[in-house]
């Protein structure tokens, strides 16, 4: 089989043509996000709540909701938790979230455990996603969700890449820092939501914070990080998506594994902070 022909073949599926769309929309919106997470070093952030999004799954399951919708919504509650721990007590912020995603990420985890004994249903997929078996409203609601995400990114661009790098410089000059902070939330809660079927809550932050990271390595401005990150993010996307149709890889560790490799790349040949390149720092 040529080269061609093993891009062209997976293509002539329709299960694979709505992979491919779910890859792109999500590898894209996973770097971009995930940018803003990395350069403010909050991935714990992120991992807080993808974990914290399943007990919103669970519940919207069981009461028949759109589980988007419900995954959102404990995203969001699970940050205005972190939040109120934090403004209310003398606990740092890096402890409110390990004690708010564990708790909701068990609670999520016992929630589709009763679930499963009364259904016969398989909801691990959204533990580590399966984008082979996306439909074609997941693709729609994926593509409204990044559409939305993108263009506030895209608006606010310049707000949040002052108080992403200077937030009391941020506060001093009148932004609505809080706000800001909120709004990121809500966008990074938005990206995970999507995100879920193709690689899972447990893999998602990976393709949050590794695209933005190995782009870091090799760019120095923000925008160029998000833009490189993004080319990453869609290219581990679609070639974890081949390996998962050529070699029956789980889809989401196959997507994760490439994006890896790639980072590990950059860390060991990138041009200024390669390991394995000559320090120019003397010169």
């Amino acid at each position: 089989m040529t080269m061609l022909q093993a891009l062209i073949e997976p293509l002539q599926y329709g299960f694979m043509q709505r992979s491919l769309v779910i890859a792109i929309l999500v590898g894209l919106l996973c770097a971009v996000v995930g940018s803003y997470l990395m350069v403010q070093r909050l991935a714990l952030l992120g991992d807080a709540i993808s974990h914290s999004v399943l007990p919103g799954l669970a519940i919207a399951f069981l009461l028949g909701a759109n589980i988007y919708i419900g995954a959102f919504i404990a995203g969001v509650i699970s940050t205005m938790a972190i939040a109120w721990i934090r403004t209310r007590s003398p606990i740092k912020e890096d402890a409110a979230m390990g004690i708010v995603f564990s708790a909701f990420f068990a609670l999520g985890v016992t929630l589709i455990t009763v679930i499963q004994k009364d259904n016969k249903i398989d909801l691990n997929h959204f533990l580590f996603g399966n984008i082979l078996g996306v439909t074609f409203q997941e693709v729609r609601d994926t593509a409204i969700i990044a559409a939305v995400v993108l263009l506030t990114v895209f608006l606010l661009y310049k707000e949040l890449l002052f108080y992403t790098f200077d937030p009391l410089g941020a506060k001093a000059a009148g932004l609505p820092v809080n706000r800001l902070n909120f709004g990121l939330m809500l966008l990074i809660a938005l990206t995970i939501v999507a995100s879920m079927k193709a690689v899972g809550v447990i893999l998602v932050l990976s393709l949050l914070i590794t695209p933005g990271a190995t782009a870091y390595l090799l760019v120095k401005r923000l925008h160029q990080v998000m833009i490189l990150g993004a080319f990453i993010g869609v290219f581990s996307s679609i070639c974890g998506m081949y390996l998962s149709y050529f070699y029956n890889f789980p889809s989401g560790p196959a997507i994760v594994l490439v994006v890896s490799g790639l980072f590990l790349l950059a860390m060991l040949f990138s041009p200024r902070h390669g390991v394995l390149i000559p320090s120019r720092k003397s010169t």
